[in-house]
């Protein structure tokens, strides 16, 4: 983007428990989202000084302030009873299922699957499950 030099789109989380999506960059703006789901994964689409234009996996959202934004990699679970993997593989031992909408921290992604850390647990989940990452997207 213009102001960071960083590709654009691209996922952040929510740093904080409440941010608020404005129409446009400033706080004159109106507000017309409030997220309040920390590490809640969201997609950069545009930068104007210290605001970021966001969007959630709904393709809702609007301007946010760069501070209450972080670069910690986190998906969101899309897909009711998702199962958490040994390994990366659908044939591997479920550890856990995950309900639609809970927000896990990813370690790695590669070749459609990425490993996460959910409330203490670390597995194995596609990239078909989720959002907040690219199916073919590379993260060590």
């Amino acid at each position: 983007g213009p102001e960071t030099g960083l590709p654009l789109p691209r996922y952040v989380s929510l740093k904080t428990s409440r941010g608020r999506a404005r129409r446009g960059p400033s706080d004159t703006h109106r507000v017309d989202w409030i997220y309040t789901l920390r590490d809640l994964p969201l997609r950069v689409t545009g930068e104007f000084e210290h605001w970021r234009r966001v969007e959630d996996s709904e393709g809702e959202g609007g301007w946010i302030h760069y501070s209450l934004l972080s670069g910690v990699r986190t998906v969101l679970v899309t897909q009711d009873m998702t199962p958490l993997r040994a390994l990366p593989q659908s044939s591997a031992t479920e550890l856990a299922y995950l309900e639609a909408g809970v927000v896990a921290r990813i370690m790695e992604c590669s070749l459609g699957w990425c490993r996460v850390s959910v409330e203490g647990s670390r597995g194995w989940l596609e990239t078909s499950a989720v959002w907040g990452v690219d199916p073919d997207e590379e993260l060590h």
